[in-house]
């Protein structure tokens, strides 16, 4: 891997399909305006919310090696991150909900790299380093929280999307790339809104990862802890956000105990939240996430979990009562009284057992897809799996034998049997068969010129959830997002200022103040709307008494009175003085 991420071992362990999504940080791009993007609102939010957050977080801040003055360094973070039994990547923006959530699952915590821009130093749509590396990781120092965080990520990355879904992300994610790029013509935003504001108002039954969505967007993102009456912060998005965290704590934000119901709020990552969740501490995170597991296929399987996955039109898996787990993309199924008795893939598709596919039956074998009968067979009361050797040999279903299998809801297999797979309790889950012919009342669904017949064997489906049983069948190198994060631009005047914002960093670490007044004059001249590098020189000729400090003040106070959408910012910045 990159050198960016040695100091991690756990990052080894991440299969390639995540690995795909990990970029270099590339530290050297961050510009001197962006780290002191990264310090004001760092020093805003410390001092703000040392009184607000949750107690984590300040001690956070140490342990995950977060520093105030500088944007962080992967690998810095790696290195201290190590200690606490978790690793940290860089992404380029939004990735997909189930990586995102499997990250986690692998105690990785997924970093969008870049950095607002000073135009969007309050709040942007955009994942970045600001909310991934200053709001998620100084929380999960908290030994307790961190396990909500795993355990999140393992349920979650199973949960069964819908193709709306899919839509949604890509909408959501083109969002936030062009909220957060400069001059994106107004006709653009319009358009991308009108996108996203139609797919979230579509009327559609909401999928299990929808759902879990919202929850993590409760908890993880905009979280409150302790009391209705008196929260506190632990949520990212409000620890990275000195705009919402302020506003969260006003009485103009409904504040409601936190509890499944949370599931089915939904949310709008554009403007401020009308509500928030309390949770009265970090064990009843987990208490609220078993309870919806509880109601995920994951737990359920059945006729509903294999529809959810035909509905999600993407690869997954089902388990049988056997432990047999059929993967690949469901397209149809066959239902008797409410009970799936048949199932049907297309396209590639694997077997496996305990999440190791199955000698032979993999991709290549069933690249054209699997069908089999589900359940029992039609008035025996005894399920094939439960068969002793004596039950096997007395209904016929034995190597070498002509058998007719007839199950409920009229599905039939006729063939002779080559042979049967075993699990580990010694039941029968799978049999092959030759001259083979498998119907369902007058349509056939297998026929012998089509080859070897493999039946599996479970009389119910215990599970049904995303992405393959065993991550080696499949090629998981798949669809990365093909919109990217756009770069601030290089004009001139912005190099010319960056220049300008570097020189004082200088002189901030090495404490040489001789041209810091010739600096102040070149910014009243060329740059004069500029307001962040104007209050940090007011800071150092006010903390320094230096004697040009009356006319570094004057001048911030002018493009305070000619900025009236940027005032407050100057004015919090003052009061950090």
């Amino acid at each position: 891997m990159s050198e960016h991420f040695e100091s991690n071992p756990l990052l080894n362990r991440l299969p390639k399909h995540l690995k795909q999504f990990i970029k270099p940080q590339n530290y050297d791009d961050y510009t001197p305006i962006n780290q002191a993007v990264w310090r004001y609102v760092m020093r805003k939010n410390v001092d703000y919310l040392s009184k607000v957050a949750h107690s984590s977080y300040i001690d956070g801040l140490q342990k995950t090696g977060i520093s105030i003055e500088n944007i962080p360094s992967m690998y810095g973070m790696n290195r201290i991150l190590k200690e606490i039994g978790w690793a940290a990547v860089a992404v380029d923006g939004f990735i997909p909900p189930n990586a995102f959530m499997e990250f986690q699952a692998y105690n990785v915590l997924v970093i969008a790299s870049d950095i607002r821009q000073l135009e969007n130093i309050e709040y942007t749509p955009a994942p970045d380093i600001i909310h991934e590396g200053a709001g998620h990781a100084p929380i999960i120092a908290n030994p307790e929280y961190a396990e909500y965080l795993r355990r999140f990520g393992e349920i979650g990355c199973k949960a069964i999307s819908s193709a709306h879904d899919y839509e949604i992300y890509e909408a959501i994610r083109e969002l936030s790339i062009l909220e957060e790029a400069e001059d994106t013509p107004e006709s653009e935003l319009i358009r991308i809104r009108k996108t996203v504001d139609d797919l979230q108002a579509k009327p559609t039954e909401p999928s299990e990862m929808a759902l879990i969505r919202n929850l993590h967007w409760w908890t993880v993102e905009y979280g409150l802890i302790s009391t209705v009456e008196n929260p506190k912060i632990y949520g990212a998005g409000l620890l990275s956000s000195i705009g919402e965290s302020e506003w969260c704590m006003t009485d103009k934000v409904k504040k409601l105990p936190y509890s499944i119901e949370a599931a089915y709020q939904g949310f709008d990552i554009t403007k401020p939240q009308p509500q928030l969740y309390v949770t009265q501490d970090f064990a009843h995170l987990n208490m609220v996430l078993e309870e919806f597991a509880n109601k995920m296929a994951l737990r359920t399987g059945g006729l509903q979990g294999i529809q959810k996955l035909i509905n999600s039109k993407a690869l997954g898996t089902i388990e049988l009562s056997t432990g047999l787990q059929v993967s690949g993309v469901f397209t149809n199924v066959i239902e008797n009284e409410n009970k799936p008795v048949y199932i049907q893939t297309t396209g590639k598709t694997a077997l496996a057992y305990r999440e190791k596919e199955l000698v032979n039956h993999g991709i290549e074998y069933h690249s054209e897809g699997f069908g089999s009968p589900i359940g029992r067979l039609k008035n025996i009361n005894l399920a094939i799996e439960d068969m002793s050797p004596r039950d096997l040999q007395a209904y016929n279903i034995y190597e070498g034998k002509l058998v007719e299998l007839e199950f409920e809801g009229d599905i039939k297999v006729s063939g002779e049997i080559i042979t049967g797979s075993r699990n580990l309790q010694g039941e029968i889950i799978l049999i092959s068969f030759k001259n083979c012919t498998v119907t369902h009342k007058d349509t056939i669904l297998f026929q012998p010129e089509w080859g070897i017949y493999d039946m599996a064997v479970g009389k119910k489906v215990v599970a049904a959830f995303s992405g393959p049983a065993d991550i080696n069948s499949f090629d998981m190198i798949s669809h990365v997002p093909t919109t990217k994060t756009i770069k601030a631009k290089k004009t001139d005047e912005r190099i010319a200022l960056e220049k300008l914002y570097a020189q004082v960093r200088d002189i901030r670490t090495n404490k040489s103040f001789d041209h810091l007044e010739s600096i102040l004059d070149d910014l009243i001249k060329n740059h004069p709307t500029d307001w962040l590098l104007s209050l940090e020189i007011v800071e150092l000729a006010k903390i320094n008494s230096l004697p040009f400090y009356e006319k570094a003040a004057h001048h911030l106070l002018e493009v305070k009175n000619n900025r009236p959408e940027i005032a407050h910012l100057i004015t919090n910045g003052l009061n950090l003085l």
